[in-house]
């Protein structure tokens, strides 16, 4: 059973990089899409201080909708011309959005939510949906978490079955 260690690590970047190990060893050896979500999405939201939500949204091939989650009830679709997630998923870039209020066309699920980084999940050039990630603070997300949360992105990706 996966039991949480508080981060022993001095800098946001070497919190990732264990945060990085935990998510390798949680996923190893299930290819579930939906298993791997749900345990991510928990383990990202109990790890890092500060979210109110985490989660995914899987592509459907026509819009995202809500996959496992930490967090309130949220948005259950989203085209790709909307909002944070849409952005990142019609850009295939990454989303770094200190305060979601100046965001042309931002969902507010939560209206606590202050902060935002949404990673595409693109796979062999196909998309595959979008990770989300919100804050109640202004300004909670940097580089350090952009680096991180992609890195965490590509360890659920390699647990995807090819």
């Amino acid at each position: 059973m996966f039991s949480a260690v508080p981060s022993s690590a001095a800098t946001k970047a070497g919190r990732y990089a264990e945060l990085i190990e935990q998510a390798r060893g949680l996923l190893a050896g299930e290819h579930d899409r939906i298993a791997n979500a749900a345990n991510f999405s928990a383990l990202v939201y109990q790890s890092l201080p500060d979210l109110n939500w985490a989660g995914f949204y899987f592509y459907d091939g026509t819009e995202l909708v809500v996959g496992p989650f930490q967090g309130k009830p949220a948005c259950v679709r989203i085209a790709l011309d909307r909002g944070v997630c849409g952005a990142a998923a019609s850009q295939r870039r990454t989303q770094l959005v200190p305060d979601v209020h100046a965001f042309p066309g931002h969902i507010a699920c939560d209206a606590a939510s202050r902060s935002e980084i949404v990673v595409p999940l693109v796979r062999g050039g196909e998309l595959i949906g979008v990770w989300d990630v919100d804050s109640p603070l202004p300004g909670r997300f940097d580089e350090d978490d952009r680096a991180g949360m992609e890195a965490l992105c590509e360890v659920f990706l390699a647990s995807l079955p090819a």
